[in-house]
């Protein structure tokens, strides 16, 4: 791996971003890093130079598209081209009926499907221009199945892998591989307050190498671990009320 690669990690500040951000800087990426929280992001930055890598930062909430792209672009004019995006932030809100909660489910899907269009909105023209890149976010194995009390979710993370998809099927002859990275369950401050047993639950820095490796191989779609993805393809044949039975307790209506 050339140490001349530059990384941008959206979602740097913990979880899956924080820790690919440490497995691309092993690498060699010089590693732009990027998320709300600028003290996580400092302490995040340091122990990557401590190890030998180099790292920059900017603190941008990826539901604001202007201050996403400037956030973006200052890390390339600090660290120069970026060849890789990896768009992780991302948040989880359950989807309530009775009453709606339609304004936390309103800002999760910006978060979750704009928020990954912005970062792409500021590395995309200078990838088209160079001829060459790699855009990878994440979506989840969510993206294949609607859960109750997750509509939202599942629908943001759905919406993610088909628009990554037809940028795969646009820029197939430009010279930009497009990765869309389907965790299943991944132990992360986002999925900490489930009180429901996850199944084939991944530490995140497990989950990061594997994305690494995905990486690596310019995977189209990345989907893991296997046996999650075995088990939420097998739900496509569950009656509904099977569905909602096993589900009880992980929701409200």
């Amino acid at each position: 791996m050339s140490a001349a690669k530059v990384a941008v990690v959206t979602g740097a500040s913990s979880g899956i971003g924080s820790c690919l951000a440490k497995e691309l800087a092993r690498e060699g990426y010089r590693v732009g890093l990027m998320a709300r929280r600028r003290e996580a992001l400092e302490k995040l930055a340091g122990e990557i130079r401590a190890s030998g890598g180099i790292a920059e930062f900017e603190a941008a909430d990826v539901i604001e598209r202007a201050p996403t792209v400037e956030a973006i672009h200052r890390l390339a004019e600090r660290l120069g081209p970026i060849d890789l995006l990896a768009a992780c932030a991302g948040s989880g809100t359950e989807t309530r009926i009775d009453p709606m909660n339609v304004e936390e489910v309103e800002r999760m899907m910006r978060i979750n499907l704009f928020g990954v269009v912005y970062c792409i909105e500021a590395v995309l023209p200078a990838m088209l221009n160079r001829g060459s890149g790699h855009i990878a976010a994440v979506s989840s194995l969510a993206a294949y199945k609607g859960f109750p009390g997750q509509g939202g979710y599942c629908a943001s993370k759905a919406a993610v892998k088909v628009y990554l998809e037809s940028l795969r099927l646009q820029v197939r002859k430009r010279g930009i591989a497009v990765t869309c990275i389907c965790p299943g369950f991944v132990k992360t401050p986002m999925t900490e307050p489930h009180s429901f047993k996850m199944p084939f639950l991944l530490e995140a820095d497990d989950a990061a190498r594997r994305i690494a490796r995905a990486l690596r191989h310019k995977k189209k779609v990345f989907n893991f671990p296997w046996p999650m993805q075995r088990l939420v393809k097998f739900t496509y044949w569950v009656p509904d009320w099977i569905m909602v039975r096993v589900s009880r307790g992980t929701y409200r209506d």
